[in-house]
């Protein structure tokens, strides 16, 4: 156990939330407007985890807060005779199911080589064969024209591994892809080179909260954030009135931009991978 005095943990505690109010200010005042941004906003709608919760801080799991209260921290903790912790037994207790099936899931991953050849066409294959009030974003246009960007779909075909991006095809691309994604074929098919594999190790911390720190959730976050910024930069969507310069994927300058990027990528998820996995084999 590792024991905090109390000017530090709050110090860590005002120091994550005014990271977070960053993030969770800009939307929140583009919600209370009804106003969306197709990229901002696409990690406080599409997963489940609150701005409420991501701002609220936890010093994860073998910390103990000095003279703190539980009440200060809520049902997760418990009080001991140097201050208040995490109660793993109890959390652990709740999550039997949850923490080995994510640890499995983020081991599986990282074992595999990371695979750059998909150029986030997923995105293309979610609006093929669409009319402009049918895709998703349908407040921002797209960068070719209907059939301009299905033939881009059709020329290079789909190479998605990620079960949560391929449900969002459109039913003609589906068979376009190279594999048939299930959640049942989860741990079999991430690969750590796939972005939306990437991005989701902030929805597997936050599911993990309270045993790791708010810091690895916030790092977790960040790093969506950024990879959400090049999915659509890559994407058939026009952005560049949000300030998107687009990535062509089209072209092959444009996929060897993507492949770079992707490839940064995965290494920085390397890391919050392999911290996510030492945070689960620590409790």
């Amino acid at each position: 156990m590792t024991v905090l005095a109390r000017h530090i943990w709050v110090a860590r505690r005002h120091a994550h939330e005014q990271r977070v109010d960053g993030w969770t200010g800009p939307h929140l005042s583009r919600r209370k407007a009804g106003r969306r941004h197709p990229v901002e906003d696409f990690l406080f709608t599409y997963y489940s985890h609150r701005p409420a919760q991501l701002r609220r801080w936890h010093p994860g799991a073998g910390v103990v807060l000095a003279d703190a209260t539980v009440e200060d921290l809520g049902r997760d903790y418990v009080a001991g005779p140097a201050g208040v912790t995490v109660d793993i037994e109890g959390v652990r207790a709740r999550r039997a199911d949850s923490i080995p099936w994510i640890r499995a899931l983020l081991a599986n991953t990282a074992a595999r080589p990371a695979q750059l050849g998909c150029f986030g066409l997923h995105e293309w294959a979610m609006v093929y064969r669409q009319t402009q009030q049918e895709i998703r974003h349908d407040a921002w246009p797209l960068r070719l024209s209907p059939a301009a960007t299905a033939a881009v779909v059709e020329e290079r075909g789909v190479r998605c591994s990620h079960f949560d991006a391929y449900r969002f095809f459109t039913a003609p691309a589906r068979p376009l892809n190279v594999l048939t994604p299930t959640r049942e074929r989860q741990h079999e098919l991430e690969q750590p080179g796939c972005l939306h594999a990437n991005m989701d190790l902030y929805k597997w911390a936050y599911k993990l909260s309270p045993l790791v720190p708010s810091e690895l959730v916030a790092d977790c976050f960040a790093l969506a954030r950024d990879i959400r910024a090049l999915d659509m930069r890559a994407s058939p969507y026009d952005l560049a009135e949000l300030g998107y310069a687009p990535v062509r994927i089209e072209t092959a300058a444009g996929r060897a931009e993507y492949a770079t990027a992707q490839r940064a990528f995965a290494d920085a998820a390397a890391s919050l991978r392999a911290r996510l996995v030492a945070a689960i084999d620590a409790i």
